[in-house]
């Protein structure tokens, strides 16, 4: 699977595509949370970095339905990106047609939505921080309506049943993973424990 891009290259790309920074917080946590499942299943760290980082770079250019994911991917294969990395990024769009197959594409769904609604829970919190944010903590606020409305409570536990873990589980995994680029992500906030 190392046949694709580095993760320097694909930050360059990233960075060059989308300049507002939550966009590239949100690539940066979804790349936390699929590179700690690569590591947890014993795949490949790089390449599946580059697929998490790379998912939504074409989002701030292309922001519709009928060009997000498609135009990056387009860009991506004029690079020379092998098809496993487009087809990838395809299927974390529920709406491009391509099933979600392989444990990358299982694991980008997965991550991508509940990495948003951690960074989300974590900057409510009075330390605005992911390192004291506990996964009862997010169950709860996936129960607020009100909380991040735009994301699909069905996509969160759909995620979490792809890849055959209890909601807990994943939320756990996801926080965790995450708290190890806290500082990247803004996330750090006042926690001092």
């Amino acid at each position: 699977m190392n046949d694709t891009i580095s993760r320097h290259s694909a930050w360059q790309l990233l960075t060059e595509w989308t300049q507002g920074e939550s966009l590239r917080k949100h690539a940066l946590g979804v790349e936390a949370a699929v590179r700690g499942y690569a590591r947890k299943f014993g795949e490949d760290e790089e390449a599946w970095s580059v697929v998490a980082l790379l998912h939504d770079f074409d989002y701030e250019r292309y922001p519709t339905l009928d060009n997000h994911p498609f135009r990056g991917c387009d860009e991506l294969r004029r690079l020379g990106s092998p098809e496993w990395v487009m087809r990838a990024i395809l299927s974390h769009a529920s709406y491009s047609g391509v099933t979600r197959d392989s444990l990358l594409e299982k694991t980008l769904f997965a991550c991508d939505e509940m990495a948003g609604f951690v960074t989300a829970a974590s900057l409510v919190r009075p330390s605005k921080s992911v390192l004291d944010l506990e996964a009862p903590s997010v169950i709860k606020k996936m129960k607020d309506k009100a909380f991040a409305r735009a994301v699909s409570r069905d996509d969160l536990r759909n995620g979490a049943e792809l890849l055959g873990l209890p909601l807990d589980e994943h939320v756990t995994n996801v926080i965790t993973f995450m708290r190890e680029q806290a500082d990247a992500l803004g996330l750090r906030g006042t926690f001092t424990g």
